[in-house]
């Protein structure tokens, strides 16, 4: 039976999921607990109408930053698009839940989760790296950063590869500020075109814990890309 959280501010062990990677249901959005669940290897996803479910999959999808592969046609396409970060977190976010998504009926991204990570990005926590053209916001993502660690949440599209190239832009800002990995979380085609690979929940969390201890100024999200 997958265990209730109630006021309690924990969590059962990872290890505990069940076979799906749910780990326990219930609690709150608080910005503590959902801190307290990046730190723990764990993280929200839900749909409408259905309690919070935490989870914590086996296997895990991560990018080693120096694994982001590039490839040629994507590198023709940087120079396409003006890249921000931080500047449009809130529309980022909802464009990400209002995206239409191939095999999708709705979208997990609901409005207390939009209000949940907003409120962690004014704590400094959650980013955002947006893509422009004309001026106008064509793609992007968002996650959350902790530690050495960045927990990729969602990206969009309007145009093709707005959210690759913000991608690239994000690998290369986690390179130059000493991050250790992107948690991608479920295994997705998409992720791992890009160099992303399945680990065992087990070497995810041994990692997660060195990755928690290394100490990344909060400056690096105050930069302007060029």
């Amino acid at each position: 039976m997958i265990p209730q959280i109630r006021y309690e501010l924990s969590f059962p062990h990872p290890n505990s999921a069940d076979e799906s990677g749910i780990v326990a249901w219930g609690g709150d959005l608080s910005p503590n607990r959902l801190l307290l669940a990046y730190r723990s290897g764990i993280f929200p996803w839900y749909s409408e109408g259905d309690p919070i479910l935490w989870w914590s999959p086996d296997p895990r999808l991560i990018l080693n930053l120096d694994d982001f592969k590039l490839r040629r046609s994507l590198k023709k396409r940087l120079k396409h698009f003006e890249i921000h970060i931080d500047t449009a977190f809130g529309e980022v976010i909802r464009e990400c839940g209002a995206t239409p998504r191939e095999g999708q009926d709705g979208s997990w991204i609901l409005p207390e989760i939009v209000e949940a990570y907003e409120v962690l990005h004014a704590m400094g926590y959650a980013h955002s790296i947006e893509a422009y053209q004309d001026g106008r916001l064509v793609g992007g993502l968002y996650g959350v950063a902790i530690g050495g660690i960045f927990c990729g949440e969602s990206m969009f599209s309007h145009v093709n590869d707005a959210s690759k190239v913000a991608f690239a832009y994000l690998v290369e800002h986690l390179k130059l500020w000493g991050y250790e990995f992107i948690d991608a979380q479920v295994p997705t085609l998409h992720v791992k075109s890009l160099g992303g690979v399945e680990i065992s929940r087990e070497l995810f969390l041994q990692r997660l814990k060195t990755a928690l201890n290394e100490e990344v100024s909060q400056d690096s999200w105050n930069i302007r890309f060029p």
